[in-house]
């Protein structure tokens, strides 16, 4: 029984896409012009309709040196396409559009909440999570997996760790769906490139959403203050490594990163690796007889699925990169997924192998101060939603189209229609 296919996409899409539209995406992305780009002009400089234009890094080891050298690369002037003036910048600004030492305060007022060991801690409480959801969805045999399973494990245990209700669960996915899918009309009212966000503009991703999360954040932050908890808004709340607590607006804004990243990317991560095993059914039967694939399998999923396609940087001094002059105060956007599928990277990177041993895969960035926060807690949930399934079905089947997210920034699988075999 094979542990991999050769070439695990059905379309690699056409080889001409606009990278910088969000509708191309809509398709799936075009792998097919990423590879073209990376193989003839690798650092390739793609221009703008609405900005400045920017340089697209698409190889592996220039995506790592981009991703660790923050003193020539930073992350303060954004870490998506769009470009803000002073004061949205200040605004809006979260960890993520900071570099160290400013980053590594923020990192350090919640970072024990996620490391390895804390995380290995959760696991009966995450699998326990996991059964529930998985055996409410197969009580029907025909579902939106989305929806009904990957939305929810990370909805869930995002609450647990924040300290808050299932309830609240449900909203924070409807306002973190507006954050991260704030391009898509299927998610908001307000997508930015198709209607006015004027009066957003001075909050996170350009959506009322934020304003709707500042309100609840500070409704819990009263709750902490009077009633500490060990979660992780109390962990927010207490002083910082340099004995000042964050401000309101601080806080507030780092609460919405958390409900932004702490469960769509983790949901379209489980979502891809499904949507890839039920189009080579021959990998889910593998699998399934093999359980010690697990780990190595999931990095798979993760690899090829990198789900946060792109993260921007702004160059801070003129630098030469494969004979290209980047200038002070260009864009540069690492494209990760395009990284993840350099073959100076990965031995057949469009290969989808359950065993593939080597897999430095860029899905949470790479050893640099912004290697994602939740990676480990990510990798859990990933394993423990397939642990699980494979327990109890032989596999899933098509069941209607899949639709993918409007956006340029997150690869979205927003409807997975599908039948349980058996």
């Amino acid at each position: 029984m094979s542990t991999h296919v050769d070439d695990y996409l059905l379309d690699h899409g056409p080889d001409d896409a606009d990278i910088t539209s969000h509708d191309t995406y809509t398709r799936g992305v075009p792998h097919a012009t990423f590879t073209r780009l990376r193989e003839t002009d690798p650092i390739h400089w793609t221009e703008e309709a609405d900005g400045s234009g920017f340089w697209s890094i698409l190889r592996y080891d220039d995506a790592l040196e981009v991703s660790r050298d923050v003193e020539t690369f930073t992350s303060t002037g954004g870490i998506r396409l769009e470009e803000m003036d002073a004061e949205e910048s200040e605004a809006r600004r979260t960890m993520m559009e900071l570099d160290p030492p400013d980053h590594t305060r923020y990192r350090r007022l919640v970072s024990k909440g996620f490391t390895r060991r804390r995380v290995e801690s959760y696991e009966a409480q995450i699998r326990e999570l996991a059964i529930e959801v998985i055996e409410d969805a197969l009580s029907e045999r025909e579902f939106d997996f989305v929806h009904a399973i990957a939305e929810q494990l990370p909805m869930r245990m995002l609450g647990r760790m924040l300290g808050t209700s299932d309830a609240d669960g449900h909203k924070l996915v409807a306002w973190g769906d507006a954050l991260l899918g704030n391009t898509d009309p299927d998610f908001t009212d307000f997508p930015v490139d198709l209607t006015d966000t004027e009066q957003f503009r001075m909050v996170p991703f350009r959506s009322p959403a934020s304003i709707q999360i500042f309100q609840w954040a500070q409704v819990q932050a009263e709750r902490r203050r009077a009633e500490p908890t060990d979660d992780v808004i109390s962990q927010l709340l207490e002083p910082a490594s340099d004995g000042v607590p964050l401000t309101d607006h601080e806080f507030n804004n780092f609460v919405t990163l958390l409900v932004a990243a702490g469960n769509d990317t983790t949901r379209y991560t489980m979502t891809h690796g499904l949507w890839t095993l039920m189009n080579h059914p021959g990998l889910w039967d593998a699998w399934k007889a093999d359980p010690s694939l697990t780990l190595t399998a999931v990095d798979e999923i993760l690899r090829t699925s990198a789900v946060t396609m792109h993260f921007r940087r702004t160059a801070t001094r003129d630098i030469e990169m494969r004979g290209k002059q980047i200038r002070a105060g260009d864009k540069i956007v690492i494209w990760f997924n395009s990284a993840n599928h350099d073959a100076e990277g990965f031995e057949r990177p469009f290969r989808f192998d359950l065993a593939r041993e080597k897999n430095d895969h860029m899905a949470f960035g790479r050893n640099g101060p912004h290697l994602c926060l939740g990676a480990w807690l990510a990798r859990m949930e990933v394993r423990l939603v397939f642990e699980e399934l494979m327990k109890r079905i032989d596999r899933f089947e098509p069941n209607g189209d899949v639709q993918f997210l409007r956006s340029n920034f997150i690869a979205g699988i927003k409807h997975l229609p599908v039948k349980v075999v058996a």
